[in-house]
């Protein structure tokens, strides 16, 4: 059992107890967060949202809030003397997916219907009579 969830922008495909590195998250080592942006499902059939799955939700503990390897940037123009050598270090958090609940029931989320006005009500009833 699988799931494609949208975390902080990013699309990933998490399993239970499963370890991963995402963007900084707002939240203290060893809260708890969901996600409720359930892209896809895979729980013996497939489940695909349209955007997202309704009633599934990837519940996951903040484990630590880490930074990455640098990473160096250098820029240089030849024949100019121009040289520059900066660095950068991201933010991450990295969590560990504890359940993903809601199977019981889960559907598709469906299209919300078209509101109608008394306008248009009036009108449809008198072309019915």
């Amino acid at each position: 059992m699988f799931a494609i969830v949208e975390i902080a922008g990013l699309q990933y495909k998490v399993e239970q107890d499963q370890k991963l590195f995402v963007n900084r998250l707002k939240g203290d080592k060893g809260g708890k967060v969901s996600f409720d942006k359930v892209l896809l499902t895979v729980n013996g059939a497939i489940t695909v949202g349209a955007p997202a799955v309704s009633g599934i939700t990837v519940e996951a503990e903040i484990l630590d809030h880490v930074k990455a390897d640098k990473v160096i940037v250098f820029k240089k123009k030849r024949r100019k003397g121009y040289k520059v050598k900066n660095g950068h270090r991201q933010s991450l958090t990295q969590i560990q997916i504890t359940g993903i609940t809601g199977f019981e029931g889960a559907k598709k989320a469906e299209k919300p219907a078209k509101k109608t006005t008394k306008k248009a009500d009036a009108e449809a009833t008198e072309s019915v009579e």
